[in-house]
């Protein structure tokens, strides 16, 4: 390697455990594409098949397998746009918004591209898991060796989550460099097929990572056994036959484990671009402002750019993922003013916006989504929370209430209500209490691609979406219409995304969802 191993990109990004190789993530450029059967045969080379692996979270603008889309911005567009928390919006392009309308077919660009890209990213955590058991290079240590699997097997897991959330059963693809025909249509497997090999995964993980790797910015971007028990938690909350006692000992094996993560003290300290690396987070994509490859543009298709007065510029398009009327009003009701003042802001436009101002009036102000706030260059460095540990108690609070313990399940609630300056619950039924959570989280967790896992979760996503009094203008004359209550027609079949069509007919062996 050059000198530069050392700069100041590779400080802020991804660094491999310098136990013994002291290699920097990001320096190590990325050989995952290579298929030789030598090609991993020394500790270098293994490790820069894993920093290809890490890299599928920030994408480097490229595909497949880049995730240049999906961890940048549509995981957003999948969770809460998708749901009761945002709207499309920017414009009308029909991809995204059949997603906001459950309209969606299966020749839709954002299903085929998230789909291509997750499958791409696990393609490369194949490649390092089946070869770090053939390096040879006698200065590769078999702890650096334990621990690069365990990360690989992290971040196979993490992809995998992400498609059974989307697509149900999807073909497990175990293996890399396949030629086989009969691997390569790989039928679907079930559900919980999928979320035992996502758990099988994890138990690797968590047996051979460790707590941490000795410095914060390292300890926060790299799978640790705390990330693993913190996806275990999530998977055992998600999975069709959940398991609450599962969840709840994942939970408390975060909360009380050797990982010291802790709240921060106040909510808005999360998203200032001032505090990455802090206690609370578990995994977070560490960005780079201003790198052409490293940075995350994705945020600025909901952070508009704004001049030296704070100002949104005269020139600027309409940004997506306009916050929904429901979602400001869920703070509202609260009198969650920490929470919505971090997640959202509101500005006068330059432009019209069929859902808040259809004429364009110039003192009507409409929401925006700030959860990244330096996203105006599309360059921006702020970075995404993968796992936090708000999220990790609330599905503690949310396993307490499940197993029959609504003191403790409203003592554990109560946590985050009280960072958020919110009054204790007392005196709660287990009833009224799920709800609770279910709204606490919306309002924890806004904008950080929860909201439609937790209404599918709870088995409410149809009922919450159908009696959703969303509506839209339009503007005749400078006239604002009467509105126009949104339909969404969901049903069940409305849960997931239908099997891309190019996957269909690459692959005969795919069968379609339900309702596609």
């Amino acid at each position: 390697m050059k000198s530069n191993r050392y700069t100041s990109l590779a400080i802020a990004l991804l660094a491999s455990l310098a136990l013994n190789s002291c290699k920097k993530f990001l320096d190590l450029q990325p050989t995952s594409t290579v298929t030789s059967e030598n090609a991993y045969l020394t500790g270098d080379n293994i490790e820069k098949a894993l920093n290809g692996a890490y890299n599928s979270f920030i994408g480097n603008g490229t595909r497949p397998g880049s995730n240049a889309n999906y961890y940048q911005w549509e995981m957003i567009l999948q969770t809460d746009i998708r749901s009761d928390n945002a709207h499309a919006a920017g414009g009308g392009e029909i991809d995204f918004s059949q997603i906001d309308y459950n309209t969606i077919t299966n020749t839709n660009e954002m299903v085929r591209r998230d789909w291509e890209e997750l499958y791409g990213a696990i393609s490369k955590c194949n490649i390092v898991i089946d070869n770090v058991g053939k390096v040879t290079d006698p200065t590769f240590s078999d702890e650096r060796r334990k621990q690069i699997l365990g990360e690989a097997s992290f971040l196979r897991a993490f992809h995998y989550y992400q498609l059974v959330k989307l697509y149900g059963g999807v073909p497990l693809e175990k293996h890399s460099n396949s030629t086989d025909s009969e691997v390569l249509r790989i039928k679907r497997s079930t559900v919980e097929e999928v979320y035992d090999f996502i758990d099988s995964d994890l138990q690797v993980a968590a047996n051979n990572l460790p707590d941490g790797f000795g410095q914060a910015s390292i300890d926060k971007v790299r799978a640790t056994k705390g990330a693993a028990n913190a996806l275990l938690t999530k998977i055992w909350a998600q999975r069709p036959d959940r398991d609450y006692n599962k969840v709840l000992q994942y939970a408390n094996a975060v909360i009380t484990g050797k990982g010291g993560y802790q709240l921060l003290q106040n909510y808005a300290d999360l998203f200032d671009g001032k505090h990455n690396y802090n206690s609370e987070s578990i995994i977070e994509i560490p960005y780079i402002a201003g790198s052409p490859n490293l940075s995350c543009w994705g945020g600025a298709f909901f952070f508009p750019d704004l001049d030296e007065n704070g100002q949104i510029n005269e020139n600027e398009w309409r940004r997506y993922g306009t916050p929904s009327k429901d979602l400001v009003e869920a703070y509202d009701n609260a009198g969650d003013t920490e929470r919505k003042n971090a997640n959202i802001w509101f500005f006068s436009v330059p432009w019209a916006d069929e859902f808040w101002n259809p004429c364009g009036d110039a003192d009507t102000e409409i929401p925006f989504n700030v959860k990244q706030k330096h996203a105006n260059s599309f360059q921006s460095g702020d970075h995404f929370y993968l796992l936090r540990l708000a999220d990790i108690i609330l599905l503690k609070a949310e396993a307490q209430n499940a197993l029959g313990n609504a003191s403790g399940a409203i003592n554990t609630i109560n946590i985050i209500r009280h960072r958020a300056g919110l009054s204790d619950l007392s005196g709660v039924s287990s009833t009224a209490l799920k709800a609770i959570i279910l709204n606490e989280r919306r309002l924890e967790l806004a904008f950080e691609g929860q909201r439609w896992d937790d209404l599918n979760r709870y088995g409410v996503t149809v009922d919450v979406m159908n009696k959703l009094n969303e509506i839209k203008f339009t503007c005749d004359n400078g006239k604002q219409s009467n509105p126009t209550l949104i339909k969404y027609n969901f049903n069940q079949n409305s849960l997931l995304l239908p099997i891309p069509l190019l996957e269909l007919q690459a692959n005969p062996s795919l069968t379609q969802n339900p309702g596609y």
